[in-house]
């Protein structure tokens, strides 16, 4: 069952999953030929700088942006699940964001990253933007989780903030993959003060990299 509300320039979706009910906010392009499903990461919501960015500029470029949000952020809670039940929230909400017939690229910013790369192939996903990957726990390089990066079996473009704790871009190690550096960002890719470059340049990095990637998606 789905529940739709619509507002100015977006369309609010309730989708219920096996994980519970999740909301995905629809940022639809007039003529769409891609859609780009971005989710959350562990600690934060769809309002990050980088996910409302997306929402905001890739639609002019043909792009329908799907904001999404896991269950357990739509019930109120806190700390996030295990990786099996973001997993199956993912599964759940699929068939929402693929009912257009479109292909769907399957993205996220950190926690949301690694499921959107373990569930891809089994999906159907045309391809992966992962934000802010989380390599591994900060301080902590021996627990890798690159096997999950390496193993979307997809297309795959990895955003990363040249100062992000949870790895640095030289710490990725190499593959078929794409990286783009935010230069100075951290994991939300914030940039210092002092940086040479702005908070909004940042953020222009990040989206010229994900209209450029998806525009060669087709």
């Amino acid at each position: 069952m789905t529940h739709v509300t619509k507002t100015a320039g977006t369309t609010t979706e309730t989708v219920e999953t096996d994980a519970g009910t999740a909301r995905i906010t629809w940022h639809a392009a007039k003529k769409a030929r891609l859609v780009l499903a971005v989710s959350h990461g562990a600690g934060g919501g769809i309002e990050a700088r980088d996910l409302t960015a997306l929402a905001e500029v890739l639609p002019a470029h043909g792009v329908t942006v799907a904001r999404v949000e896991q269950p357990w952020r739509v019930a109120g809670k806190k700390l996030a699940p295990a990786p099996k039940t973001l997993d199956a929230g993912w599964r759940g909400i699929w068939p929402a964001l693929a009912k257009s017939g479109l292909p769907v690229i399957s993205g996220g910013r950190s926690a949301g990253a690694r499921v959107a790369c373990r569930t891809a192939t089994e999906l159907g996903a045309r391809a992966v933007l992962a934000l802010s990957f989380p390599l591994h726990p900060p301080g902590k390089p021996e627990k890798s989780r690159a096997d999950e990066l390496l193993g979307s079996g997809v297309p795959t473009l990895v955003v990363q903030g040249g100062n992000d704790p949870f790895g640095k871009p030289a710490e990725f190690p190499e593959g078929t993959y794409a990286l783009v550096e935010v230069p100075y960002g951290d994991h939300a890719f914030a940039v210092p003060k002092r940086a040479d470059i702005s908070q909004g340049q940042a953020v222009a990095v990040i989206t010229d990299a994900v209209v450029e990637w998806t525009g060669s998606l087709g």
